[in-house]
């Protein structure tokens, strides 16, 4: 099972399954074909989505801007779409703090 990474006009997309309110902000590997990403922020009034972006533009090296939230804003599986990133690059940075 590998994670699904769509390319899109300017970036990618893929799916993610968010943990709140966990000990630490931390990428897990997989979950289905998702990728598992901990936060500590709850769920309540868009914290953890706001926590995930934060978390995922500093692993990332790159600016919150670029990271939108597509889709599940309500719910732990969302798709999220990063901009001027190709796929390569992610999978690089991705793995490399694994």
């Amino acid at each position: 099972m590998a994670l699904n990474i769509k390319d899109c006009e300017g970036g990618i997309q893929f799916a993610a399954f968010i943990q709140p309110r966990s000990a630490n902000n931390k990428i897990c590997g997989l979950h289905d074909e998702q990728l598992k990403i901990r936060v500590t922020s709850p769920p309540v009034d868009d914290a953890a989505n706001k926590m995930c972006v934060k978390f995922l533009a500093k692993t990332l090296n790159i600016s919150p801007h670029q990271i939108v939230i597509l889709s599940g804003q309500r719910g732990r599986k969302k798709i999220i779409r990063i901009n001027g990133m190709n796929k390569s690059d992610f999978l690089k940075k991705i793995h490399s703090i694994e």
